[in-house]
């Protein structure tokens, strides 16, 4: 693995991969702010931010932005997440210094202008009642605010529509200036390209205006967990949907855990494809529902493994009770050698599947830099997973499926009564 990583004077750090079987290169810049560092008062900021550094810089229009990505056939998109931020190009590696100059102008040099607040506004409250209009994706914005509560990890990216209405110009930007420092990036760029190159043009492009020169304290972030203390919970919000749907969970293991694969492993042999156990029970064997998936969610001193199924609401009561009777029969019993091999075999497989392109290779070096300050071999994950075995998934099961569960729903239902008396 060809991955080379350098730090600037500033804090800036730049982490590359390069490919030279390929004639792409994708370029991100990860920012070290998501949800999780928003105040309730600022609740929505970071995503409402990185939908605004598009909207223009001080040397380019928005179009100017979008079409000098799109005019040598590119892409270009960002996404924000609980814990981090990332905009990002993929283009012909031979355009890879003008993506980067766009890029980086986004972060040194957006205007954010009270003009454009106040459009973009309209255009995340719309982002807001299009995720209220798919209960299939509202549903894990209530699992999150049932498990959590009222923190920092229990609130929506998006924000709420009082919170977005509310935010000023000035309370977006002061965000902007606060939180987008050198210290708090990494640069990623994979595909075929040069480390040394590669940092020589990050350096020239992001020193505009001195924005390698200010110092700032990094974002730092509490490991306790921001989980609401309670027994158990069921959220509801009460819909008329043809579908029910829910999403079953419990604690999980944080970031930093060497469990966690041992954890992943697990949820894609609960969840993970059509020869998983709940897909096989649910909806293989009784035909419950159409869609069933695991996956298991990992924070700084925080996760959780949950459990989808979209169903009719005649019978959610029954999916509920296959699911919990699926989970402790893998606590009491363990599961098989070939499920465990097969998970196993599934995680590997889509792990190096999914490096089969620049974008995608970026996306891992990044993410792994700026949440666990390094990269990690990719030959040394996929070992870890095959040391994965039948005693370690015994001791995980049991550590963490016979936790206090919490349960979401989007659905036709009075009341939450039924569902909490099948958690007793």
């Amino acid at each position: 693995m060809s991955v080379r990583r350098s730090v600037l004077p500033s804090g800036l750090r730049i982490v590359t991969e390069e490919v030279s079987s390929v004639r792409s290169a994708a370029i991100g810049i990860w920012v070290n702010v998501g949800s999780r560092d928003e105040s309730p008062a600022t609740a929505g900021a970071s995503h409402f931010l990185e939908h605004l550094l598009f909207k223009g810089t001080a040397r380019r229009s928005a179009l100017e932005i979008s079409s000098s990505i799109e005019s040598v056939g590119g892409e270009m998109n960002a996404f924000t997440s609980k814990e981090y931020t990332c905009f990002y190009a993929r283009v012909i590696d031979t355009d890879l210094p003008m993506a980067i100059d766009v890029i980086s102008d986004l972060i040194t040099s957006s205007v954010v202008s009270a003009l454009d607040v106040d459009a973009e506004r309209k255009v995340v409250l719309e982002e807001i009642a299009m995720r209220d209009d798919d209960p299939s994706d509202l549903v894990h914005d209530l699992y999150a605010e049932t498990y959590y509560g009222d923190t920092p990890l229990g609130r929506p990216i998006l924000g709420t529509v009082a919170s977005i209405k509310g935010m000023s110009r000035s309370t977006v930007n002061n965000y902007y200036k606060k939180r987008y420092l050198p210290q708090d990036l990494v640069v990623a760029v994979a595909g075929n390209i040069k480390h040394k190159k590669v940092v020589a043009m990050v350096e020239a492009a992001l020193s505009v205006d001195g924005f390698l020169d200010v110092m700032g304290a990094p974002v730092l972030r509490s490991n306790a967990q921001d989980k609401k203390v309670k027994q158990q919970s069921v959220g509801l919000i009460s819909r008329k949907t043809e579908q029910a749907h829910m999403f079953y969970g419990m604690e999980g293991v944080a970031r930093h855990d060497d469990r966690r694969f041992a954890m992943g492993v697990l949820a894609s042999a609960l969840g993970g494809g059509m020869s998983s156990r709940l897909f096989q029970e649910i909806r293989e064997k009784r035909g419950l529902a159409y869609s069933v998936y695991a996956y298991a969610q990992q924070y700084a001193g925080s996760g959780q493994i949950g459990f989808y199924a979209g169903c009719n609401p005649t019978k959610a009561i029954e999916v509920v009770e296959i699911i919990r009777e699926v989970l402790a029969d893998v606590v009491d019993n363990g599961m098989t050698h070939e499920e465990i091999e097969r998970a196993k075999g599934a995680v590997r497989g889509s792990l190096v599947l999914s490096q089969e392109d620049s974008g995608s290779r970026m996306f891992r070096i990044g993410k792994n830099e700026i949440v666990y300050g390094q990269v990690t071999g990719f030959d040394d994950i996929l070992k870890s997973i095959s040391r994965v075995n039948e005693q370690d998934i015994r001791e995980i099961a049991s550590a963490f499926l016979t936790k206090t569960p919490t349960l979401a729903l989007v659905g036709p239902f009075k009341n939450t009564s039924k569902f909490e008396k099948v958690l007793k």
